[in-house]
């Protein structure tokens, strides 16, 4: 006997919960995808032309990470607002999972290129004074010694990213971007069911709990090696 239906009576269909879950996972591994395409090379960039670092540029360094920390500062739910012209110039919808990928990804890339350029400044500079006394081109040097090294500083990152973009989703859903979200809104909220805030909450500290321990093993398993 299934027990859903007595601890949440005002549940009508739970096939649309799993249908909300697919769509909060399918605009979450989109956005991680191209905000890691995106933060990754631009972490890589803050870092090289900081400071005392292998080509520091000053005037490169202060617009990157000045366009970095407005993009950070701005609530994700406005920055949501503001770029919808811009989504929609880019995918064609200001809504759905396609309307919340672009926003995301904005909202996402900035924060994951930070953690980058702290998991590289992590690097011993002893490992990169020795592949560079080898004649490494600074190519070679990013591709074989900083970014092995810094594999589970950059993992650990990946973790933290996609758990804040677990949550930008649900923040999303209030501007109609659907997934677990929307459903939260438009039920639990503006129909007063808090059965479905209940049950979205839970789904949301699961997955987030998934996350966090695939996280953790990766992480462990690169800082073993």
């Amino acid at each position: 006997m299934n027990p859903l239906p007595k601890l949440f009576p005002n549940i009508d269909d739970w096939g649309e919960i799993g249908r909300a879950c697919i769509d909060t996972l399918l605009m979450l591994g989109g956005s991680l995808a191209l905000t890691v395409l995106i933060g990754l090379p631009l972490g890589v960039l803050l870092y090289l032309t900081g400071k005392g670092q292998l080509r520091p540029m000053p005037k490169l360094y202060a617009i990157a990470s000045l366009l970095v920390n407005i993009l950070r500062s701005v609530p994700f739910i406005i920055l949501m607002i503001v770029l919808m012209p811009v989504t929609y110039a880019l995918v064609g919808t200001k809504l759905g999972i396609r309307g919340a990928i672009p926003p995301l990804v904005i909202g996402a890339a900035p924060f994951f290129a930070r953690l980058v350029e702290t998991a590289l400044r992590e690097v011993q500079q002893g490992v990169i004074e020795a592949s560079q006394a080898m004649g490494a081109s600074l190519w070679q040097i990013v591709r074989h010694v900083l970014l092995p090294e810094a594999r589970g500083g950059l993992f650990a990152g990946i973790t933290v990213t996609a758990i804040a973009l677990v949550g930008y989703t649900a923040m999303g859903g209030a501007i109609g971007s659907g997934g677990l979200g929307d459903l939260a809104y438009r039920y639990g909220y503006l129909s007063y069911k808090s059965d479905y805030m209940l049950v979205t909450v839970l789904l949301l500290i699961v997955l987030v709990q998934l996350l966090q321990m695939i996280g953790d093993y990766i992480v462990t398993r690169y800082k073993q090696r």
